[in-house]
């Protein structure tokens, strides 16, 4: 009997994908099952038109028989078949789909879509097999034909007998090596565990023998071994199901059985979309965080399948990075796929897909802010520093997506409130939203540059993250009104008669606080008057874009690029510590010196900051006490 050659491109692409194109090898069974699935598919769709075939689908199903004496495992189907011809133009030219053939003859048929698309994945069983042998009876012939090859050498085809229409694969599973272990693909074990990963939603049953140990008839305790045909895989996948027939217990026990997390989802969303793009998507908003979510060993993404089969675990692209907790699935029709059937072309349906779920995540999350508040915070307590990443992240440009979802700790509600809820109760004579920056929430209240504007009765937005003021920064502005920290400059509230009273006292003390400055030079770009403090007598305020919080987290970074806020050390001119300074710069410079000192440590202490020498500070304060 001759052997043919494979054409000179499929020899090398033969080759190619064996070695390299799929990344795990038991992704041979998941484009076997599927292969087979279409071969039932094409019957379904001969039956809607050829009145003498009849459909009845409990007689179509695939089973997989493993046989471990001989070394071999059969995947068999009750599908359409393939003659001579079919076996030498679709087996012996590799990349030639005759499922995507079969598509485009049959596109104006309603009924099931074809899965295979692309014509390589039958040629993934030389990853695990030395020989493929294909016995195959066509619809409508009375003759059945054997295919076999070794792979890349080429095949043969010749005839053969079969009883019944449909195929059978014979792969002759390799021996073990050094690196690899083949026994596993005969092992009903593993065998069931691909199968219920990569295909447990095929729409026909896949069958398998499966052993167990059962009691002798008549005995107590006398066991024998039997065997029993089980069905393998779900087949009806939940998100095809009417979402009326579906109970938040089921979307549970899925979110479960798919190992997506051992919390309660907070919410699922089920997506059924039949328009430019088809695909059904369920998708969960976890109740806590992972613990390795903010680590490099997390992975984003969504399952992917097409036509209920798995093509990826983990698909990145269906996700934006500040969605990233979101878990589940997508099942479509729609996407293109390339020879491996693990890695998706970027094509326009993908993008809409993701564009379509970023829109169903925001909603959701924009209706369990407005009907479920308690847990909505939940949620963001959970995940709202993700949120703020992505308004920093890409240099703002999801600012617009994300900015109503945000939430920040409140000085007047003493909890946590939407920018919507803050500016929608700003009086008409404020004119910025403020905020203040710490390490708790505890801390910012005592801060002494939050008095001034606590005095007027306007609200605080407190930030405990280290993220907080850089996504406000990159935000700028919410609803025409600016962020504003009340560490600036500029807090735009000071009346006429106030600033008047600063400027007098900075004019009338501009030798005091030269000399101040003088002595903090390096360290502070200036000493002036403060028109914010009240009960305090000293702090910190900031000129420029790097405010004090923003330098602590630059500087807690691994490459430690030592940024410095411009610093200016206030004073409040109406408390008694004042007149101390004005005193000592009159009649004993090292009095002041020994002054200035204590106040610049202790405006640091007051933010936060380090001391740059502990002891000096120390020594300072036993100096006032003796």
């Amino acid at each position: 009997m001759e052997k043919k050659q494979f054409q000179a491109e499929s020899k090398r692409l033969l080759e190619m994908m064996i070695n390299s194109i799929y990344t795990q090898k038991e992704i041979f069974l998941r484009e076997l099952i599927s292969n087979a699935s279409d071969a039932i598919d094409k019957i379904y769709y001969k039956a809607l038109t050829d009145d003498s075939l009849v459909f009845d689908k409990d007689n179509y199903f695939i089973k997989v028989i493993p046989n471990k004496e001989n070394r071999t495992l059969t995947i068999t189907d009750t599908g359409i078949g393939m003659s001579k011809e079919d076996l030498e133009s679709h087996l012996g030219v590799i990349a030639k789909s005759g499922s995507l053939a079969f598509k485009k003859e049959n596109e104006a048929k309603d009924g099931h879509n074809i899965i295979g698309q692309f014509g390589v994945g039958f040629y993934s069983a030389f990853m695990v097999a030395d020989v493929v042998t294909v016995i195959s009876k066509a619809l409508g012939s009375d003759t059945a034909y054997k295919w076999e090859s070794t792979g890349a050498d080429g095949y043969t085809i010749e005839p053969t007998h079969k009883d019944s229409v449909g195929t059978e694969i014979i792969l002759k599973i390799k021996e073990n090596t050094e690196d690899e272990s083949y026994d596993e693909y005969l092992e009903e074990y593993r065998l069931k565990s691909i199968i219920k990963k990569y295909s447990d939603f095929i729409r026909y049953p896949i069958k398998m023998d499966v052993s167990g140990k059962r009691l002798k008839e008549g005995s107590e305790n006398e066991f024998e071994d039997y065997q029993e045909e089980q069905h393998i895989n779900s087949m009806i996948p939940i998100w095809r199901k009417n979402k009326s027939e579906l109970t938040p217990e089921d979307y549970e026990k899925f979110y479960h059985e798919k190992h997506y997390g051992f919390d309660k989802p907070l919410k699922h969303i089920h997506v059924s979309a039949d328009g430019a793009v088809v695909y059904q998507a369920i998708l969960f908003i976890p109740e806590n965080i992972p613990f390795d979510y903010y680590s490099k060993e997390f992975e984003k993404g969504l399952e992917l399948y097409a036509n209920g089969v798995l093509i990826m675990n983990k698909c990145a692209d269906l996700l934006p990075d500040y969605f990233s907790f979101v878990k589940g699935m997508v099942d479509s029709e729609s996407l293109s796929l390339n020879i491996s059937r693990e890695m998706l072309q970027h094509d326009r349906q993908l993008k809409m897909i993701a564009k379509n779920i970023e829109s169903k995540i925001k909603s959701q999350l924009q209706s369990m802010l407005k009907n479920e508040r308690e847990k909505y915070e939940q949620f963001y307590n959970a995940f709202g520093r993700q949120l703020k990443f992505g308004v920093y992240s890409d240099y703002g440009s999801h600012k617009d997506v994300l900015q109503d979802l945000l939430m920040f700790y409140s000085s007047k509600e003493k909890k946590l409130v939407t920018l919507e809820d803050y500016v929608s109760r700003m009086p008409e004579d404020q004119k910025y939203i403020y905020y203040a920056t710490g390490e708790s929430n505890e801390r910012i209240e005592k801060l002494p540059q939050t008095e001034v504007v606590a005095e007027k009765g306007y609200e605080i937005l407190y930030f405990t993250d280290d993220i907080d003021e850089f996504a406000i920064k990159m935000l700028m502005q919410y609803k025409e009104k600016e962020f504003r920290s009340v560490s600036s400059g500029d807090l735009g509230i000071e009346s006429e008669d106030k600033q008047e009273e600063t400027e007098a006292a900075k004019t009338e003390n501009k030798e005091l606080f030269d000399y101040m400055a003088s002595q903090l030079s390096g360290k502070v770009k200036t000493v002036k008057a403060s028109k914010r403090l009240r009960s305090h007598p000293v702090c910190l305020s900031t000129e420029g874009e790097v405010t004090i919080e923003m330098e602590k987290v630059l500087n807690a970074m691994p490459n430690n690029p030592n940024v410095k806020a411009e610093k200016v050390l206030e004073i409040n001119v109406n408390h008694e510590v004042f007149s101390s300074l004005k005193d000592a710069f009159e009649k004993d410079k090292d009095k002041l010196n020994l002054y200035t000192a204590l106040l610049y440590n202790q405006a640091l202490l007051i933010e936060g900051l380090p001391l740059q020498d502990p002891v000096e500070f120390t020594n300072d304060i036993c100096k006032i006490m003796v």
